[in-house]
């Protein structure tokens, strides 16, 4: 079996023990272990921030770009061992896999052009300056500089590669080093991709660092000047949030947690229509891409009452043919979940569902004998539809996220009506309203927008630019209130903001102009 290796203080090590053993999920197959016991995470902090902080800051946006370019073209060199790797130890099949290494070499491809686009400065400023008194002598001015301390990235198991390179791009582009930790299960393929990072040579000493396992005492360190940034369950989240030194030290924290994602039918829409057609295969690939472990999976689908049965038979219909089983198997098309554990919770939250008032049209939580899976092995779920009749009864659709292949239809009378059963998931990442219609498309969308990082208004007249809600843009906020966690990525220079302190330079005029002359403005 493979030994995976931590990357700290510009050396590979191991730790101590036997550690924690990785699996293919659809065999069930040991494929490697990994430990982090003994190792110095106080070092590796120190490390990032003497060496990789003080490296990042004296280089400009545009050098920083560059080096995002060049760990872009180092992960795409190794494209298809990488796709390979998640395969084998994620369960994805080949198309998800390019789902989520393409999506890691490209955010950092675009993070390495806009950062080539602000050019030679080291900072921002926020905003114009602002006379203080009756003339320009005494004036204040906004900017926007690195943090000294070091960003920790707690990744989700879902998007080894992706998790790892959306976080970073925008830490690293704002001159702060990271210290990125990858979900253990899943983390063979995040391992490989570090590899290739650092054989390239482009990144600077402490920049960027990972640990392949327990972060043992490393987030009980974290002080005034760091970061903390963690994508995976609320209640993790809160638990990090909770920390005494978090508190103490008012540490800078971002989360990205649960969310029952919407898909609304507008009461336009007729079937058979172009958008109509969308809809259904926006919610048919959401339930079968990666399994359904997609934290922008769409969970709820809200549908106008008159077209219920239409849409609960077409969805039926349209998920006929998809084929579970091992990604290597010829014909598959949904590959397994990522772990036993997380096999279990999908089979008891799909069971809350059913008490709760849902009744199950297609799938549901029996076992499974994947294709090309030995007898009894893998962890599989076929995808589900569910269908609840009175979706204000049906509490449970609206509180728990069945984190796999499945969705729940839900019926809906009124506008106000729909925005209201939205609105009962306490906030998400990304809804999408299905309409022709301007009236329709702006009480929906802005009806649900204040619950929401992001709302998708789609009609089948957008072509092939649709890459569908689930596929988060680098240009674009990926975040969300409430049960997603509050927190913000991405969204060009929003997500730098998180490793970015705003001050304001106040006093002497022609001083302050003198000392951001060199700045690029916001």
């Amino acid at each position: 079996m493979q030994v995976l290796k931590s990357y700290l203080c510009g050396e590979w090590v191991s730790g101590e023990g036997a550690g924690q053993t990785l699996y293919d999920p659809s065999t069930e197959e040991a494929l490697g272990t990994t430990s982090t016991e003994g190792l110095d995470f106080g070092a590796a902090r120190e490390h990032a921030i003497t060496k990789g902080g003080a490296a990042l800051r004296a280089m400009t946006f545009a050098q920083r770009g560059e080096m995002l370019l060049a760990l872009s073209r180092a992960i795409h060199s190794k494209r298809d061992e990488l796709i390979e790797i998640g395969m084998k130890n994620a369960g994805n099949t080949r198309s998800d896999g390019k789902f989520d290494v393409d999506g890691a070499s490209g955010t950092l491809a675009f993070y390495g052009e806009f950062g080539k686009s602000l050019g030679d400065a080291t900072f921002f400023t926020d905003g114009d300056a602002i006379n203080l008194g009756r003339s320009s002598r005494v004036s204040g001015q906004h900017v926007l500089v690195s943090r000294r301390g070091v960003a920790v990235h707690v990744n989700a198991f879902n998007f080894p590669a992706w998790g790892l390179a959306e976080k970073a791009a925008c830490a690293l582009l704002a001159g702060m080093p990271v210290i990125s930790k990858p979900a253990t299960a899943t983390a063979m393929l995040t391992a490989k991709m570090m590899e290739a990072l650092v054989a390239s040579g482009a990144l600077p000493d402490g920049a960027l660092q990972a640990i392949v396992g327990p972060t043992g005492d490393l987030i009980d360190r974290l002080g005034p000047q760091d970061v903390l940034a963690f994508t995976g369950s609320g209640a993790t989240g809160a638990m990090l949030r909770s920390k005494k030194n978090v508190i103490a030290n008012a540490v800078r924290v971002n989360v990205e947690a649960d969310s029952l994602n919407a898909a609304i039918l507008g009461a336009d829409v007729e079937r058979g229509s172009e958008t109509y057609q969308l809809f259904i295969n926006d919610v048919a690939r959401d339930i079968t891409q990666k399994a359904g472990q997609k934290c922008t999976a769409i969970r709820r689908v809200f549908v106008p009452t008159a077209m219920v049965e239409a849409v609960n038979e077409d969805l039926v219909e349209r998920l006929y043919g998809t084929v579970v089983g091992s990604p290597f198997a010829e014909g598959v098309t949904v590959g397994p979940l990522a772990t036993a554990a997380q096999l279990r919770d999908v089979r008891v939250g799909l069971e809350l569902l059913v008490k709760s008032g849902a009744k199950v049209l297609t799938g549901g939580s029996a076992a499974v004998q994947g294709k090309g899976a030995p007898e009894g092995k893998g962890f599989f779920v076929a995808p589900t539809v569910l269908f609840a009749e009175d979706p204000h009864a049906a509490s449970a659709v609206h509180e728990h996220e069945v984190f796999g292949p499945s969705t729940t239809v839900l019926p809906y009378k009124t506008a106000d009506e729909c925005i209201a059963l939205v609105a009962r998931a306490g906030g998400g990442l990304v809804s999408t309203v299905y309409t022709d219609d301007r009236a329709v498309s702006a009480e929906l969308a802005l009806g649900i927008a204040a619950y929401h990082g992001r709302v998708c208004i789609a009609n089948g007249r957008m072509g092939s630019g649709w890459l569908g809600p689930g596929t988060v843009l680098p240009s674009l906020l990926h975040g969300g209130p409430g049960r997603a966690g509050g927190g913000e990525e991405l969204g060009g220079v929003r997500g730098m903001g998180l490793y970015l302190q705003r001050a304001a330079l106040q006093g002497y005029g022609p001083l302050i102009e003198g000392a951001v002359a060199n700045a690029r403005k916001v």
